[in-house]
């Protein structure tokens, strides 16, 4: 089976991508924290049919079960979560810019030295890293997440020069304003008149980025249809800044 891993499939970018991975026959194979529990897991497969919900949490886990489900991956979506409390920069705690690397960098970074080399022996495959573009204008208590998510983009673009002679594509999509219950929950940003208006007042196109428009995003990234793109960024704003 020739398949998309993608991270954290119920947050951020993951719902409106899933469906549109499985439009174009892309058998996505998904992790999430949720499906440590065999019935949350089960549900999910049974909801999303053809999508496969992986029990493994930690890099070196999920690497060996996709090993063990002989899973041939083509594509890996590092669709990376972390909750943003915004604080100003001296109250920021260690122990959250730590946990948020842990998160946000050193997870991706590791599952990547995991399951390169299989992409390097058959010189294909591609990396879609979903960061932030908030390091295009830094915003006021967004340190922690400013930063980590800057690093994880050097990182991809790092990867992309390394391995582009073994035929192999990485590209960034660098949300902002893009509708999420952890980043801007609809109770708040959506179904909020007030809320819409701040929206309105920062993002040109006048409102929230959904889900599935990302999501179309991502599945051209994953496709190889342009198989020249590698080591882009591209800003996922409305406009913004």
């Amino acid at each position: 089976m020739t398949a998309v891993l993608i991270t954290n499939v119920k947050h951020y970018v993951g719902p409106g991508t899933l469906p549109i991975l499985l439009r174009e026959h892309m058998h996505p194979v998904c992790h999430d924290s949720s499906f440590e529990d065999v019935e949350a897991s089960r549900s999910f497969e049974k909801e999303y049919p053809g999508a496969i919900a992986l029990r493994s949490q930690t890099p070196e886990s999920l690497s060996s079960e996709l090993k063990e489900r002989q899973v041939d991956l083509a594509t890996i979506v590092s669709n990376d979560v972390f909750p943003n409390t915004p604080s100003p920069i001296e109250d920021v705690a260690i122990q959250a810019l730590r946990d948020s690397f842990d998160a946000l960098l050193l997870f991706p970074f590791r599952l990547t030295q995991l399951l390169l080399p299989a992409m390097k022996q058959k010189k294909k495959g591609s990396f879609v890293f979903v960061t932030s573009a908030r390091y295009l204008q830094p915003e006021f208590g967004f340190s922690v997440a400013t930063t980590i998510r800057a690093g994880t983009t050097s990182f991809a673009l790092a990867l992309a020069k390394e391995v582009a002679p073994f035929g192999i594509q990485v590209n960034v999509l660098a949300p902002n304003y893009l509708y999420s219950e952890a980043y801007y929950p609809r109770a708040r940003f959506i179904d909020d008149p007030i809320g819409r208006e701040q929206i309105a007042a920062i993002v040109p196109m006048g409102r929230l980025g959904n889900p599935e428009e990302a999501g179309e995003l991502v599945a051209f990234l994953a496709s190889g249809r342009s198989r020249f793109m590698t080591g882009q960024v591209v800003n996922f704003t409305g406009g913004w800044p």
